[in-house]
Order: C-alpha cells, then structure tokens, then sequence
C-alpha cells in the first residue's frame, strides 16, 4: 500500500461518553475498533483500553485519554488503524479505499470512476464520478448490479442491464427515444 493508504479510518471521536475519558464514535467501523488495538488520533498512537456500546454506536476509551476533558478535546478527530493490523476480509469484500479510484465499466466503455463508498440503510453503493456527466451514477454493491471487481487492474464491471443504463448514444434521449 502506498502511504495515502496505510491508514483506514474506524470513524471519528464523538461526544464524550461519562467523567472517565469514554466517547461515542461517529461513522464507525465496528470491525477495526477492537479492545487492545492500536489507533492514531490526532496525531499520536493510542490503545483502545475499553469498548462497550453497541455495533451502531461504539463508547471507547483510549490509553492516556482519562477525563471528559481530554475526550472533548479529540471530537471531530479520525481514528485511524494501520492498514496492516487490519482484520482479514473474506472472499467479495473489500476496504472502501480499495474500491475508490476504480475505473467502472459496462458494455465495453467507461462509466467514469469511483469517487466513495456510500453506506445506505439497505446496503453499501458505489459512487461513480464522470467528468462532465450530471449527477453521479450510483451502483449498488449487490450481485446483480456488480459482475466484476478487480482490484489490482483497478477496475470494476458493471450489468448495464440490471442498472437501466442506456446504450452508447442513447444518452441525451428523452423516454420515448426522441
């Protein structure tokens, strides 16, 4: 990985949590904000000396962070783990950033690139950017919508079909094909 990407972020410092040093995390990634593990916040490295909360709104508490004080301090600061101390992903998943920068394909031409990974209440969608083009073209992260990913070719193909697309040249048509 390169040094842009050495780093994934496990969320942000939230509202402080209790008189011991404890915050809410924002925009968490519950897989990565494990108890013992290392994490950078404002540029130094702690350890996460308690978890409690739940999946969808994680309490942690870092080593050297031992009042309310110190925990408002850090609000709004990244959590960030090493890339390389990072749980194993199973076989069809992958690390936003993985996926950011990706060339999508359908049909034979490109749709553009993805610019992020939106995280929706029914399921993680790609947001694909194309100079020029309107808004963007969001693709579900399901079978149906994805054929391929390649990560290490950088691309990612797409079924047209499943996502209505129109065929080169259709684009500027209005619904009856005028």
């Amino acid at each position: 990985m390169s040094g842009a990407d050495a780093h994934l972020s496990a969320g942000r410092v939230g509202r402080p949590h209790g008189l011991d040093g404890s915050f809410y995390v924002t925009g968490a990634l519950p897989r990565l904000l494990t108890l013992g593990a290392s994490v950078q916040v404002a540029g130094r490295t702690a350890e996460i000396v308690r978890r409690a909360g739940t999946e969808r709104r994680p309490i942690l508490r870092l080593r050297g962070v031992e009042d309310r004080t110190a925990a408002e301090a850090l609000r709004g600061q990244a959590l960030l783990l090493d890339a390389a101390q990072s749980p194993q992903l199973g076989e069809g998943e992958w690390w936003a950033h993985e996926l950011e920068g990706c060339e999508v394909r359908a049909r034979g031409r490109t749709l553009g690139t993805v610019a992020r990974l939106i995280e929706l209440p029914s399921c993680e969608t790609l947001e694909v950017s194309s100079p020029g083009a309107g808004a963007p073209l969001l693709v579900p992260m399901v079978r149906d919508a994805i054929r391929e990913i390649d990560v290490s070719a950088r691309r990612i193909e797409v079924d047209a079909d499943f996502l209505d697309l129109p065929e080169a040249g259709e684009e500027g048509q209005g619904a009856d094909g005028a």
